[in-house]
């Protein structure tokens, strides 16, 4: 991970989009795409005007063709007779000549280095001699020109929008699919640009896994910061899926960029009707906002979490999920069930499954303890019952540091920022998890001075950060908890988080969430994953209606990724880590992939959810028969 956050300020250059400037010192801008087919300008006029009216700075549209690109006059034409003039955006792929022509009707364009001028990737190699891969990045040069000068004459902004799914050939042979061939792909055409003394830039760096997209635009900051330029930052996670993944997943990437102070424009990708988008956004450009940002430390964060969980916790593949249930009175089945556990009504019966908390605080001792939890309880109460090992003590650092008896196995020691250093020492950290308890909205960054005054004392424990928010809708605690504490989990720098909230929110809806936070950074795989883009008018099937379908028919599978996609400009790309693919590929028809190769292609959209499922257990047979022989 790219480390280098937090050392310098990024502030970015200013751009005119039209009326509304973005960099600098202006808010944070919301902007959303439709998914109407651009030829069609009464829909598409519609759909911009519920974008807009919902609150987004910016409108863009895709403009695959000359056709499309030339229908925007027509589109804009109309926005401006029903009184709007929120400025356009002009989505190209493959396309030169699209976005030629855009860039004369719109205020900005958005295109692609991956396939600008390159031919779609094929993933294979292709390898340049230094003679050859400069005389590419000639012919780029070139190609860029044309653009380049309309967009001077008629003052249009460029986005250089730079997907983790779609980068070039060449590329990829020279430094991988990686953040770091992202990185390169950018400055190639960044510095094209500048021997052409073209400013008006955009930059973004997204991915449908929030960890590349958080690393690639962190490299780019340093490598920009390096180089003295500046230029606006467009923020997205590709393909983040619907519901309550897609707001996680991009919360969760966004989030922490924009609490480092990066970022000016933010498009969360749902695969929802694209007007879903602007409230989330907003939520996070509000938490996150500009003033926020500049209370953040100014030390880099190197703090980084042990490889391992204590003994007893060793078994769990990933980050902790650890419930509060202190404001429970009664210790029944129903505490359990909030906990994630499966409790059979007749019997009582509780058992773990893998959305159950790690562990379950408590303030007294049941009667009782089923045999797949494990309790913590006040360190009074837990000597009184110590000889169960299910049960584990929970201290205040001074208790701990004063006390006589701790526990061999495991020790839990509750903080806040009003912690004395000098109290952890007498600990072990091979038998020690340190919970820190901290107001979510009164001390935002308060875990990045507690973990910075861990490293400077060379201390390292496995952490478990607890928010405390004071939420009522459970969408804006979604999107608050995982802007908050998708940074720490993606960076590694916590063991595992665990949520408290005083508002009219659930236990079981906490839990989930958690675990939720944990599924959409990759950080702990409960459940299938699901990668979907929030289609836009290339897409020519009912993509919402195609997520829930394919759901429908994997999401009793475990531990498997499946993307569905509405084309096939960032499909096989976005797709990379993905075990399976759902891909448009024309008017009703799907092909099936297994990871980056497709293996049923023109699959009628009726049949191709149970085709893809035959795919699946197919594959499923087939390795178990191997295991077999």
């Amino acid at each position: 991970m790219f480390s280098a956050h937090y050392v310098t300020p990024y502030i970015s250059s200013l751009v005119s989009i039209g009326s509304t400037p973005l960099g600098g010192d202006n808010p944070i801008r919301i902007q959303s795409m439709t998914n109407t087919d651009t030829l069609d300008t009464k829909a598409s006029v519609a759909q911009c005007i519920r974008i807009i009216e919902a609150g987004a700075d910016y409108v863009r549209l895709t403009a695959q063709g000359i056709k499309e690109a030339e229908n925007l006059a027509n589109i804009k034409k109309e926005l401006q007779k029903a009184g709007f003039n929120t400025p356009l955006i002009a989505d190209i792929h493959f396309n030169p000549s699209a976005a030629e022509t855009a860039a004369r009707l719109v205020e900005k364009v958005r295109i692609n280095p991956g396939n600008y001028a390159d031919k779609r990737a094929s993933f294979e190699e292709q390898e340049f001699t230094e003679k050859e891969y400069n005389e590419e990045l000639e012919r780029i040069h070139t190609r860029l020109l044309p653009l380049i000068n309309i967009c001077r004459e008629n003052k249009t902004v460029i986005r250089l929008g730079i997907n983790h799914g779609s980068l070039s050939d060449r590329i990829m042979t020279r430094y991988g699919n990686t953040p770091s061939g992202m990185v390169c792909s950018a400055m190639e055409f960044i510095r094209i640009f500048r021997a052409e003394n073209f400013k008006d830039l955009v930059l973004s760096m997204k991915s449908s896994d929030t960890a590349v997209m958080i690393e690639a635009t962190r490299m780019l900051v340093g490598m920009m910061q390096t180089e003295g330029i500046s230029y606006p930052l467009h923020l997205g996670v590709t393909e983040a899926g619907e519901g309550e993944d897609g707001r996680v997943r991009s919360a969760a990437g966004i989030g922490a960029l924009l609490s480092e102070g990066i970022g000016d424009t933010i498009r969360v990708s749902l695969s929802e009707d694209p007007e879903n988008e602007i409230p989330v956004a907003r939520k996070l450009a509000a938490f996150y906002s500009r003033d926020i940002s500049t209370t953040k430390p100014d030390k880099p964060l190197g703090y980084k979490s042990p490889s391992s969980n204590p003994e007893i916790l060793r078994k769990i593949n990933g980050p902790l999920v650890i419930s509060n249930m202190t404001s429970y009175r009664n210790i029944n089945s129903t505490v359990y069930k909030d906990a994630g556990f499966s409790v059979n009504l007749d019997t009582n019966e509780v058992k773990r499954t893998d959305s159950s908390s790690d562990l379950i605080i408590f303030s007294e001792c049941p009667e009782k303890i089923p045999d797949d939890v494990l309790l913590v309880l006040p360190y009074k109460l837990w000597f009184k019952n110590r000889e169960d090992e299910r049960l584990i003590p929970l201290f205040s650092p001074e208790a701990f540091y004063t006390s006589t008896f701790r526990s061999g196995i495991l020790n839990i020691l509750l903080t806040d920022s009003h912690l004395n250093i000098e109290h952890l020492r007498k600990a072990d950290p091979s038998t020690t998890l340190l919970i820190f308890i901290f107001d979510a909205e009164k001390e935002r960054y308060s875990p990045d001075l507690f973990l910075n005054q861990l490293e400077e004392n060379s201390l390292n424990f496995n952490i478990i950060l607890n928010p405390i928010f004071h939420e009522f809708d459970i969408e804006d605690l979604r999107i608050k908890a995982s802007a908050l504490l998708g940074r720490y989990v993606t960076d590694e720098r916590v063991s595992g988080i665990s949520i408290t909230n005083t508002g009219r929110v659930g236990f079981s809806e906490l839990t989930s969430l958690a675990f939720s936070i944990l599924q959409c950074t990759g950080a702990r795989i409960t459940r299938t994953l699901y990668l979907s883009c929030p289609t836009c008018g290339r897409t020519k099937f009912d993509l919402q209606e195609a997520v829930r379908k394919v759901k429908e028919v994997t999401s009793h599978l475990k531990g498997l990724k499946i993307a569905v996609m509405g084309c096939i400009v960032n499909g096989p790309g976005e797709m990379a880590g993905a075990d399976y693919g759902y891909v448009g590929a024309g008017n009703g028809k799907v092909h099936i992939y297994r990871g980056t190769v497709p293996v049923l292609k023109n699959v009628p959209e009726k049949d191709a959810p149970e085709e893809l499922l035959k795919v699946i257990e197919r594959d499923r047979s087939e390795k178990n028969q191997s295991k077999i022989l």
